[in-house]
Formats: structure tokens, sequence, C-alpha cells
């Protein structure tokens, strides 16, 4: 999910750099994020825009009644949450997967109440050899996306391997990805599994992050987990870089919202750099979704477990123009139906 476009200016506000102080923090300009996934190019075309409203406090308990900001009309200003780490009970964490599966498997049709997997199809442009294990070697493929995918076809997309996606949903803590809704909507359709995650910035309050991710990802009990995505962002107008101790806090903070909102773990992606500045050692119980394009995860993040792997950003399929990011679940068919089965009756109950 790296940076690699121009950030995008929104007609009428002026825009305002972040700029921090031992004791504040101010809030960022409504600027949407320079991320694409991977190394993804900015198409030619001109991609879709959308106008969002700003956030709107949650309550310490979940509502009974979702009200997305994409439904209704946007509140007026409301007070930030106050950063502090969350102390509520969370969900009984669920096994994070670690085995490394003997070889390839493909589920040739689905058994009742399973989806059907789909085996690899994808080709790279920029294939790296990755040494004894390859992600060859896994059998479930998923992708990433946003905005920048333009118009898929998730149908193609799902025959050549897709079996799960994450969709990009938001960032910061005022801009929602213009194709949300209707990837969100069509992935499903076309039988993927599939989540959203939310790109992180640093010069913006947890809690109002949480917050409007929260009024604009629905609550469905067949989604995978939330993900919040840390990097280090030279791109955007958000440059600052935390100590690693604020780096964690503001995390906790934003993690144990929408826990306690989704009823799930999130999950938490990350690249190499970012990893060794503010996570090693850390977040020992939670998922983690790895970025490692040239070595595989055990050489770049060692002794980490890990549930998700993106090992490409140059991948090239039929349903999508341009590159897209490759990703693989760490096990065998059997155990990503054991993974996605308790989540989805968790969600339920």
């Amino acid at each position: 999910m790296r940076l690699s476009v121009l950030p995008l200016l929104i007609a009428g506000f002026a825009l305002a750099g972040c700029t921090s102080s031992s004791g504040s923090e101010s809030a960022a300009s409504g600027v949407a994020a320079k991320e694409t996934t991977g190394s993804v190019v900015r198409p030619a075309a001109p991609v879709p825009s959308v106008g969002v409203g700003k956030t709107s406090r949650v309550g310490s308990q979940a509502p009974q009644a979702e009200t997305l900001a994409w439904s209704t009309p946007a509140p007026g200003p409301q007070a930030f949450v106050r950063e502090t780490t969350v102390g509520m009970p969370l969900p009984t964490e669920r096994p994070v997967a670690t085995l490394m599966p003997e070889g390839p498997a493909v589920e040739p049709a689905p058994g009742r109440g399973r989806m059907q997997i789909y085996s690899r199809r994808f080709r790279d442009a920029k294939p790296i050899n990755f040494g004894r294990v390859s992600p060859k070697d896994y059998a479930v493929h998923g992708v990433d996306v946003s905005r920048w995918q333009g118009d898929i076809d998730w149908t193609k997309l799902r025959m050549q391997g897709a079996n799960f996606a994450y969709i990009k949903a938001t960032d910061g803590g005022d801009h929602l990805d213009p194709m949300f809704r209707t990837n969100w909507r069509r992935a499903k359709e076309a039988g993927l599994k599939r989540g959203a995650y939310h790109f992180f910035y640093w010069c913006r309050t947890a809690g109002e992050q949480a917050e409007w991710f929260i009024r604009n990802v629905p609550r469905d009990p067949d989604a995978l987990p939330p993900v919040i995505d840390v990097e280090w962002n030279g791109e955007s107008r958000c440059k600052q870089r935390l100590a690693r101790k604020r780096v964690l806090e503001k995390m906790q903070v934003f993690m144990d919202m929408l826990e306690r909102h989704y009823g799930q773990r999130p999950i938490i992606y990350t690249a190499p750099d970012f990893y060794e500045d503010n996570l090693t050692g850390e977040f020992l119980n939670y998922p983690f979704w790895l970025r490692a394009v040239a070595q595989h995860p055990s050489k770049v993040y060692p002794g980490r477990k890990w549930v998700f792997w993106q090992y490409s950003g140059s991948g090239l399929s039929h349903g999508v123009d341009g590159k897209i990011d490759l990703n693989v679940f760490h096990g065998s068919v059997e155990q990503w139906h054991n993974w996605i089965s308790p989540r989805t009756a968790m969600a339920q109950n």
C-alpha cells in the first residue's frame, strides 16, 4: 500500500500542513491521501472523487442501528475523542495461522456452506525469486485494491485466483475512497471474502480516525477483520514521525475502538521500515499482514507470526487494468475455512 501519487486538492479549501508540539496535535486538512496499493502507477484516465463531511463522535457502546456517513448527511463538527488507552473487555482472541503448507492445494468445489477456492493464475510485471518458499506454495491468494484500480471486473478477478480482497475505505479523519462502496458491494456479489482497511495519519487523533472508519464501513458478519495500515508516508502532507511510544499509544486507541465496534480484533498492515522503527516485539496478540516484496516475511520480519503476506505490488490479472497488489493467506485451504468460520459465527451473535 505504498504511496506513489500526487495529493488530490479539494477545491475551495486552503490546505494547511501538519504541525505538532509536545502536548497537542493539529488536525490535518481534508485532503485525500496519496495512498495507492503497492507499486501501482496512477492511471491516465480520471478517477472518481467524492465529497465527505466531518467526523461525528461515537459513543462508548456500539450503536444498535448503523448510520453510515455515505447514507445520510454528515452532522456538524463534534468534540474529538480524547486519546487515552482504552481498557474495555475485548473479544476472545482467535488463533493466528502459523503453519506453512507443504504445497499448494485447491478446493475443486465448495462444500456445504463453504466458498470455492480458485487457484492462482496471476502474473507479475516484476517477478521475484523468493527461494525455497514462494507465494505459489500457498493455497489461498487474494488482492488489495483502492480507487486506483478503477472499475474492476470482480468476477474475472476472482476466477484468476482472488479469493479474498482488502478494500481501501478511509484515511485520516475525513477522506473516503470514492470506489469503496462500489468495490465493497461488487466483491461480495462475486463471492470473495472481503474486508476494509484504513490508512492511518499520524497528525490526526486516533479517536477521530476510528470514528470516521466506523461511520463509513458497515458491520457485515461476513467481512474479514478491519485493517489498520501503518507506514511512514513521506509523500503525504502528514509527514511527521512520532516517537515509538506515541505510535503504539495511538494504534492501541484506534484498534480498541474498532474491536469494540466490529467484534473482531483488527489486523495490522505494515512495511519493513515502519516495523523496524516501531513494531518489533510489539502487539504479539494481534494478527499481522506484512509487506515483503523481495524476500519471504521470515527473512524481513524474523520471528513475527503473520496471517497475510503482500508479496507483490506489480501483479497483473484479468479483470483489472494496470497493476494490483497480490497477497497470500498463511495456511492451507482447510485452515482458511477454519479461520473465517468462527469469525462469521461470532459476528452474527
